[in-house]
């Protein structure tokens, strides 16, 4: 087997895309997950995970794990000599995190204060950390470059990826032997060709092409757009949305940066490129067929006009650029959205 790489949060969207592009790397995921984010399967497992197993025809090593059970990372760690850590977990709903800041600061900083404690106790000191674009706050220009001020958050969630951040920055600083990538996303979108994992939200989706994935599919009746009356190319919000699969690529590329001794890098994964809400419901008519109805809503607050990234760093240091355009982006959501109209619960894998 090849080297063990530690997957916190491996059995939700984006750490499940991550598994497999780690496996097919050469890489032997070890995953925890406590699938407060993520459908339990089969033995308790996360269904992604369960068919991911069957697609690849491989196993994966899981653990039912929170991150606030320090003595189970310990316990984790003494059976196992990890190269790495992939950091997905935590919670990562804005709306709720504004109603619930407590809630996220306990989760997402003291979950991470554990793993990096034992981590050093372990000698394990290779990180990639999933972060985000929110940590820029409101744009103060663009595209956002890795330069831009952060900090600036506009809600508690950004606010712990930004703290989190801080935390591994200073820890690499003090210990010359960490190294560290922080991946700052922009929209994950779409899912894995096979149509067997995508992103399942529970309960009423927070991101916009689920959202409109599930109107397509006929679960919801209607898009409500939240404002039309800003300066952009139609009035609607534009963002950078990124395939998922492109995205998990770039954690690949972070995996083989750690191996330069590194230190704290810090890389934009996103396409470069803008696109609208009204832009993105046409593509996903386009992709699925279907007529998608919306309504304009008031803005909501914390909302930005624009916000797209710069991605020329990571192509430059990483070796990595977004492959899939818009059109994939849709074609591959909406195979997984048809062929499971309900997520991971309405069927078995096929």
């Amino acid at each position: 087997m090849g080297q063990k790489v530690l997957v916190t949060g491996g059995g939700g969207y984006i750490g499940s895309h991550c598994v497999v592009e780690l496996i097919e790397a050469g890489f032997d995921p070890v995953v925890v997950d406590n699938c407060s984010n993520a459908v339990r399967g089969h033995g308790d497992v996360p269904e992604s995970l369960r068919r991911i197993e069957k697609f690849l025809d491989t196993r994966i090593e899981f653990h039912d794990l929170d991150l606030l059970d320090k003595q189970g990372l310990e316990n984790l760690f003494e059976t196992h000599a990890f190269h790495a850590v992939m950091h997905f977990a935590g919670l990562k709903a804005v709306g709720e995190s504004v109603e619930q800041p407590l809630r996220y600061y306990r989760v997402n900083l003291t979950g991470t204060i554990n793993l990096l404690e034992v981590m050093q106790a372990h000698g394990v000191h290779n990180l990639v950390f999933s972060s985000s674009a929110t940590v820029y706050g409101d744009p103060q220009r663009l595209p956002l470059d890795e330069d831009h001020p952060v900090g600036g958050c506009t809600n508690p969630y950004g606010k712990t990826k930004y703290f989190i951040e801080e935390m591994i920055q200073d820890q690499c600083r003090a210990e010359k032997d960490w190294n560290a990538v922080l991946l700052r996303y922009f929209n994950p979108i779409g899912a894995h060709i096979s149509g067997q994992i995508g992103e399942d939200p529970q309960g009423i989706p927070n991101n916009l092409l689920p959202y409109v994935a599930q109107v397509a599919v006929g679960r919801r009746k209607h898009l409500n757009v939240f404002g039309n009356d800003y300066s952009t190319v139609d009035g609607t919000g534009v963002r950078d949305y990124i395939h998922v699969v492109d995205l998990a690529k770039g954690h690949i590329a972070a995996l083989k940066k750690l191996k330069e001794n590194c230190g704290c890098k810090v890389y934009n994964l996103g396409t470069g490129t803008g696109y609208s809400v009204l832009q993105m419901v046409k593509a996903m008519e386009k992709a699925s067929g279907k007529s998608i109805s919306y309504q304009i809503a008031p803005r909501r607050s914390g909302d930005v006009a624009s916000c797209y990234a710069d991605p020329r760093l990571a192509e430059k240091e990483l070796g990595w650029k977004a492959a899939f355009g818009l059109e994939r982006m849709c074609e591959d959501l909406w195979r997984w959205q048809s062929q499971n109209p309900t997520g991971f619960c309405s069927a078995t894998a096929k």
